[in-house]
């Protein structure tokens, strides 16, 4: 294969991953044209198109598909085996893609990735605030970051931190209103506001306990949010009551610009998990991280 052509081709499947030409023309470095007419040239060498073009989206052509799902481990293999090669430096360096839901991102992944840099300034972390369950292997990630109970058998897992408590809270204004609830039964006639979930038109269900077991309680409303930010900023402004992670509400429980209601059928849910394939050779940049996220409980 010529250089040009395996260019190429890496050039396609950035296309196709991002969905989106522009995208895709700044990871590699390339204007949008210059990207266009490399795909182009691809096509034309092949006889086939690869990737479908509207004024709306950029999506894989079948064909375009087929080829992806081709080059995707050929080119995982590629950068794991460049990857490796840093295992020959002095210095440890390279690139980490994590895949985290938003608040460990915030609260775990930060702080430790602030110490990590500071010593070992030729080390990138890239981090992916989603909370859609990725596969990490299929879309190049070295490792994500889920609750304990949604990490794959298959997978090593790395426990971060202890378990997570979570709080039901409202303002003042709202709870005055609308009587608090003093059981999971009476959420029933409150306004949730709502963590969307990337599944179409599903939100994030409220974890109770009831009778000695646990339950899941989706509490209907006016708004459905993506981020805990704007979910904190709706219930501060008494929109309705929210589920939230305790530390991201204390301060404005503490000065009284929130109350919590159900404290005692409200569980902590499982701790935060790193986790990476178990075949994946780990580089001395991720061993790093993996020790300085490791939880080691209390000290």
């Amino acid at each position: 294969m010529r250089r040009e052509d395996m260019a190429d081709l890496a050039a396609f499947a950035a296309v196709a991953e991002e969905r989106n030409f522009t995208r895709a023309a700044t990871r590699l470095g390339l204007s949008q044209s210059a990207l266009s007419q490399i795909v182009k040239r691809l096509e034309d060498r092949l006889g086939v198109a690869l990737i479908a073009r509207t004024t709306r989206s950029v999506a894989p052509t079948p064909a375009g598909e087929k080829l992806q799902r081709t080059l995707a481990p050929m080119l995982r293999d590629l950068d794991q085996s460049l990857a490796e090669l840093v295992e020959f430096r002095d210095q440890p360096s390279g690139t980490i893609r994590i895949s985290s839901v938003e608040h460990a991102a915030r609260t775990i992944l930060l702080p430790a990735v602030a110490k990590l840099l500071a010593d070992y300034p030729e080390v990138v972390v890239e981090i992916v605030a989603t909370y859609e369950l990725s596969d990490v292997i299929a879309e190049g990630y070295d490792a994500g970051v889920r609750l304990g109970g949604h990490v794959a058998k298959d997978m090593v897992a790395v426990r971060l931190g202890p378990d997570i408590p979570m709080a039901i809270v409202g303002a003042p204004g709202y709870l005055q209103a609308n009587l608090a609830p003093a059981s999971p039964q009476e959420l029933a006639g409150h306004r949730g506001i709502n963590l969307r979930l990337p599944t179409p038109g599903t939100v994030n269900a409220w974890r109770l306990m009831q009778g000695g077991r646990e339950i899941r309680v989706r509490v209907e409303g006016p708004l459905v949010l993506s981020t805990i930010e704007l979910i904190l900023d709706a219930v501060l402004a008494g929109l309705g009551l929210a589920y939230l992670p305790l530390d991201q509400v204390e301060p404005h429980l503490r000065e009284g610009r929130l109350v919590q209601v159900l404290g005692e059928w409200t569980p902590p849910l499982p701790g935060y998990h790193l986790y990476y394939a178990s075949r994946r050779r780990v580089s001395p940049a991720f061993r790093l991280l993996i020790n300085a996220l490791r939880y080691r409980g209390p000290s």
